[in-house]
């Protein structure tokens, strides 16, 4: 006889409780795996609709450290589906008045709610990076936004707004590419339609500093594409401080401070381009204490065969790549590693996952980037582990019933699921066909965030910060608490992940680190305390916002924030 829940039970009812506990643990897993096929390998995650109307067309969308999402596309899509109420303004159905109209809203994640942000310059094709302290700095567009600086500081009551600044960039930023520089509080803005040249922001204390030519922008340019399949280059900074630059097929290590290049690498195999409007991604995989974060690889995903813009210009839409490379910058000697993806896919968004897996999500099977330019919607993630042998490393995840085309976005949410917005490959809102504007926001929850997994997650998360609330400084040893149900894993990491800006398939100044564990110890209450290390440079980590994860034998807590900050 057994007791169980209290009672006392006989053999018979003791094995049909346990039948009963062991059915209810089966539907628990696979609700936990998202019921998932054979072809995800027990990957599938779960799908949630969250909102069906955010307003406005995530094109561009970003986490701020307040716990909120931006998202905003252009003023110039004509009405969204948000209308405001100006004062002194006539709104009506009778004209196009642009202060009528949001382009831009705010998300707030605990609330699931949205409130209109203001944006008074033509932003279309924009780019961006977070200062140090958190604040958004938000660079060119179009038309009479082609030039302009804004800024948004996120606030706690939630009534802070876009601020356009008086002082303009040097050059027209029409698909540029921005990334924070280890120097304090300085971007770097790269390339651009029609714009061989980078330049800094802010501007250095020398007068006369404004764009500098790169030569490397011009030479990859493609003559025979509209927009030159060189635009929205993909920018990493290196552990050495370089940035790596990749543009259309090739790639370069360049030190901005000396204004040249120190390395040209081998061009990525194989035929077509990866960059816009021939839309492929990147991502560099996550930095490792190990090897005193030392070793930079860069993966680049998808993109369109060579023909296929001037193809989807007359209707006739072919396959994507299905290729992707990887790529060991800091080799001495380095050469592309090549390895095929589950299926073909341009317009692609890559992003880094809390346990350093990569999600390769949004796109489409055929065409290119553009207005009405692909066709046949990606429907299924991706999910990469780049340690896994070759061959081994994808899975296919469980499919979304949206198409996420031109002008969708994705980003990793502090409680580990991916929030999936955008797309409107017209210019302006328009419905009622194959691929149309999409204002539904969803969520995807990768498997492991399942309530299957949580007697291994690790919960409630706290940092202790000797600096109160201003941060953590570099090589700064600081303390991390959490509660396990069990002792931990043979295996415990610690990630920080900086979240990206994201548009059009690049997530600009997306970054990971495994961090320096230097000791652990559990009580008898599962309350465990971990003694980590602080990244030891801005170039290692450029400072600013991170989110910290705990991942517990591959499963992951929800992440706090942590600031890695100058003395």
């Amino acid at each position: 006889m057994v007791a169980i829940h209290g009672r006392v039970c006989t053999s018979t009812t003791m094995r049909k409780a346990a039948a009963s506990i062991l059915l209810l643990v089966l539907m628990e897993w696979w609700c936990a795996l998202g019921g998932a096929r054979a072809e995800g390998g027990g990957k599938g995650g779960k799908w949630e609709l969250l909102l069906n109307n955010s307003g406005v067309v995530a094109m561009h969308m970003t986490l701020t450290h307040r716990n909120t999402v931006i998202m905003f596309d252009q003023t110039s899509a004509g009405p969204s589906q948000y209308r405001l109420r100006p004062s002194g303004k006539r709104c009506d159905d009778r004209g196009y008045e642009p202060s009528c109209w949001a382009h831009s809203v705010e998300y707030d994640i605990a609330t699931n709610t949205i409130r209109p942000l203001v944006i008074e310059t033509d932003t279309w094709c924009s780019s961006g990076a977070f200062l140090g302290n958190g604040t958004l700095a938000q660079t060119g567009g179009f038309g009479n936004g082609s030039r302009k600086v804004r800024y948004f500081n996120p606030c706690s009551d939630r009534r802070c707004e876009w601020i356009e600044s008086e002082k303009l960039l040097a050059a027209n930023r029409w698909y540029a590419t921005n990334h924070i520089l280890p120097e304090e509080d300085r971007v770097v803005i790269v390339g651009g339609l029609d714009a061989f040249s980078y330049e800094f922001l802010p501007r250095s204390s020398e007068k006369e500093e404004g764009a500098f030519e790169l030569p490397f922008l011009r030479r990859t340019r493609d003559r025979m594409v509209d927009k030159g399949n060189n635009l929205y280059p993909f920018v990493h900074v290196s552990s050495d401080g370089n940035l790596f630059i990749f543009a259309n097929r090739d790639s370069i290590l360049f030190d901005y401070h000396r204004h040249q290049v120190v390395k040209n690498f081998p061009r990525i195999p194989g035929d077509g381009a990866r960059n816009y409007p021939s839309t492929g991604s990147s991502v560099m995989l996550p930095l490792e204490h190990e090897d005193g974060f030392r070793k930079v690889e860069v993966m680049v995903c998808g993109g369109a065969v060579a023909r296929a813009p001037r193809a989807a210009k007359g209707g006739q839409f072919l396959d994507a790549l299905s290729s992707c490379g990887r790529l060991v910058i800091t080799d001495e000697n380095p050469e592309w590693a090549m390895e095929e993806m589950p299926g073909p896919r341009v317009m692609n968004d890559m992003l880094i996952l809390p346990t350093g897996h990569i999600l390769i999500i949004n796109g489409a099977k055929q065409g290119c980037a553009g207005w009405q330019m692909a066709t046949t919607a990606s429907y299924n993630p991706y999910l990469y582990e780049p340690k896994e042998s070759l061959g081994n490393r994808f899975s296919v995840l469980n499919s979304t019933g949206i198409a996420r085309m031109y002008h969708s976005s994705a980003i990793v949410l502090p409680d580990g699921r991916i929030l999936v917005a955008g797309s409107n490959p017209y210019r302006l809102y328009t419905f009622g066909v194959a691929y149309p504007t999409e204002l539904r926001v969803e969520a995807f929850t990768p498997y492991y965030m399942g309530r299957f997994f949580d007697d291994k997650r690790p919960w409630n998360l706290s940092i202790q910060c000797d600096h109160g609330s201003d941060g953590i400084t570099y090589g700064e040893e600081f303390g991390v608490w959490f509660e396990l149900e069990r002792k931990p894993a043979d295996v415990v990491e610690f990630y920080a992940y900086a979240p990206p800006f994201a548009t059009h398939s690049l997530s600009m100044n997306q970054r990971m680190l495994k961090l320096e564990c230097r000791s652990m110890v559990r009580d008898v209450s599962g309350r465990t305390h971990a003694v980590l290390k602080a990244p030891p440079s801005p170039v290692v980590a450029p400072s600013g916002y991170y989110l910290l994860t705990v991942v517990n034998g591959g499963i992951p807590s929800k992440s706090e924030w942590v600031r890695f900050i100058h003395e």
